[in-house]
């Protein structure tokens, strides 16, 4: 031991002997340092970093997936979006068929009620002339049957004096008296 604190001593440590490589003790050293910080990465860290990028890979893998995915479904939502636009414009055309078909109906038994209510009418306006003419009549039949009796009263009044109305009268009697 004495020998080697003789050599330590000797030696300057902050000399080398070579101004590029270090001392053999440090490539010594700092080499099983390195292997041993080396195999200790690889045994451990590499694992670890291995699974990291796997996970990260599959992580990446997965949204590609699913963005596929979601591509396909908006794809497929858009075809039915058209396919139900083509079926809408279907639709409003057979609707509009539909009401249009309903509105002839309609408007048919709409003509056909008023030709009838119509006819109605007329034959009812008919019966309500031929009554109102009737009525006209008799009471035109009255009123002149009401003015001749009030004519012929005055007429025979103004051409009858006393005695000839009072021989009529008589004679009237006795014929009706001579008859029973």
């Amino acid at each position: 031991m004495n020998l080697l604190s003789l050599i330590l001593a000797a030696e300057d440590p902050t000399q080398s002997h070579h101004w590029l490589f270090p001392e053999i003790a440090e490539i010594l050293y700092g080499g099983i340092a390195s292997i041993a910080v080396f195999s200790l990465l690889y045994k451990v860290g590499w694992p670890m970093a291995k699974k990291s990028l796997e996970a990260r890979t599959a992580k990446i893998q997965k949204e590609i997936d699913d963005s596929a995915a979601a591509r396909r479904e908006a794809d497929a939502d858009a075809a039915n979006i058209r396919q139900a636009l083509g079926d809408i414009a279907s639709e409003r055309a057979r609707i509009l068929a539909e009401a249009d078909a309903q509105a002839a109906a309609l408007l048919a038994e709409g003509r056909t009620r008023i030709t009838a209510e119509v006819a109605d009418i007329e034959a009812r306006a008919t019966a309500e002339i031929a009554a109102s003419r009737a009525r006209i009549g008799d009471e035109l039949r009255a009123e002149i049957a009401r003015l001749a009796a009030s004519a012929t009263t005055d007429a025979v009044r103004s051409a009858l004096d006393d005695r000839t109305q009072q021989d009529l009268v008589d004679g009237f009697i006795t014929k009706v008296g001579a008859s029973r």
